[in-house]
């Protein structure tokens, strides 16, 4: 029982002191390899939006194509309104998604460098 519990013990400050050295090893590195950390985060958040749009898109066709489907194929009144509805959300949640780029790109020169300069 003694036994175990040292291993364990051990096992668990040889974890925590590798984690230690990683994360020392990962922020003494850092300013090597980025030469601004804005400009890098800019660049993460740009192909993360431009991954989300990519799969925003193919989602909204996709279902939006069976929306109209069973608009197109139901005989229930119910079913048709509820699938009209959903058609419709379908193309306001896209247009809102696509539309966010635009208005990043629009605002980030008025607030360019942290200094607001509209007026």
């Amino acid at each position: 029982m003694l036994k175990r519990r040292q291993l364990r013990d051990r096992l668990s400050t040889l974890y925590w002191s590798g984690v230690g050295m990683l994360s020392a090893g990962i922020v003494s590195l850092q300013p090597v390899y980025a030469d601004n950390i804005f400009e890098r985060i800019q660049s993460i958040v740009y192909d993360i939006y431009g991954q989300i749009v990519a799969i925003s898109t193919i989602v909204a066709v996709t279902v939006a194509s069976i929306a109209l489907i069973v608009r197109m194929i139901s005989r229930n009144q119910r079913a048709v309104d509820e699938a009209t509805s959903w058609l419709k959300r379908i193309v306001v949640a896209w247009i809102v998604l696509n539309s966010l780029g635009f208005v990043v790109a629009y605002l980030q020169p008025l607030v360019a460098g942290g200094q607001y300069v509209g007026g």
